[in-house]
């Protein structure tokens, strides 16, 4: 929890393509004391079966800047839909402006790193919504 010198943070993943949490990505979370100062990351964790990271380190006190780094490619890969030429060419004519399936595997997005300013004494929640081809992140409550 953050305190009046500090800030936390903490996270959660939604696969917005398939409407659910995303389990197992590796998060990293990162912080430096100002604009021109090298980042030190904190530690690492990974997403519960909920999407969300519960053990990430506190901040320590003078954080002003926060990198999340969310690993999905091995999530991407674990996770995604095999489709038969026949489906791919269905699902291509009721969508066709939609990129095709990937047959080689690799994810469009390997990582998402999320950067934003904390103000001591506040917690900042911040969801990333994930699919294959985009993300967006907010700051949430």
């Amino acid at each position: 929890m953050s305190t009046e010198t500090t800030a936390s943070v903490s996270t959660h993943i939604l696969d917005t393509s398939v409407g659910r949490p995303a389990a197992s990505v590796v998060v990293s979370l990162s912080a430096r004391g100002g604009g021109r100062e090298p980042w030190v990351v904190l530690g690492r964790s990974a997403t519960d079966e909920d999407g969300r990271c519960k053990d990430l380190p506190a901040l320590p006190e003078g954080t002003t800047h926060v990198r999340l780094d969310f690993e999905t490619e091995a999530y991407f890969h674990t996770h995604t839909h095999t489709h038969t030429q026949s489906d791919t060419h269905s699902q291509a004519e009721a969508q066709q402006d939609a990129p095709a399936p990937r047959d080689s595997g690799a994810a469009f997005f390997p990582e998402v790193a999320i950067t934003f300013a904390v103000t001591p004494g506040e917690h900042f929640h911040v969801p990333l919504l994930l699919n294959p081809f985009g993300y967006s992140v907010y700051r949430g409550s």
